[in-house]
């Protein structure tokens, strides 16, 4: 099974990766973990996979292409793990995700010299990510030690917003606390927010804090979008406490 993660949107670039899969290995199952990731958020990636990698089963090759860097000296990287496979730029991405695995082989994907400079998905990593599909792993690149390192920032009560989801609710990477009430502090400005075990609990055109489905607070507008309201982007430190 490949899985494909990718800031590519509803666009034919997503279709073209598919084709090269399945040119190389014809009988695997292709699944869309999400192609709608803001672009070129690595942020925003990272948290993903980070959070929904384990529910595959195990030998699943994930193919992620939130690459900024496309074109550039930037390397290309396969990771094995005990139980997963992970191809993607060296740009950070698979970092959260790895660390919490046992990483058992690295290997730099070589970049041919007639790839396109601005889509890798289709000429680099489509390709590995179906020969390690196929079972090759070791044949994809040649051995390296380290990656690159992202690591999502928190610090006590403050963090990041990780991602704003297409309801417009605000993602962050901080656990909630057993209050009724917190202080926000984002985009230097201050709130007071209700905390609200579910949607409908919240008032009309009240923005509220709820815990989303990775255990980590969020930011929403019941029946509305709270990012319209707050206007904030992945990546912004907010402090909630």
């Amino acid at each position: 099974m490949i899985v494909l993660l990718t800031d590519f949107g509803q666009s034919e670039y997503v279709g073209v990766m598919k084709a090269v899969i399945y040119s190389i290995a014809g009988q695997t199952k292709i699944v869309d973990l999400c192609h709608s990731i803001s672009p070129q958020s690595i942020i925003e990636a990272s948290w993903l996979l980070k959070n929904n990698y384990k529910y595959f089963p195990k030998g699943t090759t994930f193919c992620c292409v939130v690459d900024p860097g496309v074109g550039t000296e930037r390397k290309a990287v396969g990771v094995k793990t005990e139980e997963y496979y992970f191809v993607g730029p060296d740009n950070g991405l698979l970092w959260e995700t790895l660390d919490e695995q046992k990483i058992i082989d690295i290997r730099q994907i070589p970049v041919p010299k007639n790839a396109s400079r601005t889509f890798h998905g289709r000429d680099v990593f489509a390709k590995a990510a179906a020969n390690i599909d196929a079972g090759n792993f070791e044949n994809i690149g040649e051995k390296i030690s380290e990656i690159e390192k992202l690591e999502l920032y928190q610090k006590d009560r403050e963090g990041i917003v990780v991602r704003i989801d297409r309801f417009g609710n605000i993602v962050t990477n901080l656990t909630k606390q057993n209050k009724d009430k917190y202080s926000v502090e984002i985009a230097e400005k201050e709130y007071t927010m209700r905390y609200c075990p579910n949607y409908h609990t919240a008032k009309e055109d009240e923005l509220f804090l709820i815990e989303g489905s990775n255990n980590t607070l969020e930011i929403s507008l019941r029946n509305g979008n709270a990012n319209r309201k707050l206007k904030v982007e992945t990546g912004e430190k907010i402090k909630i406490s």
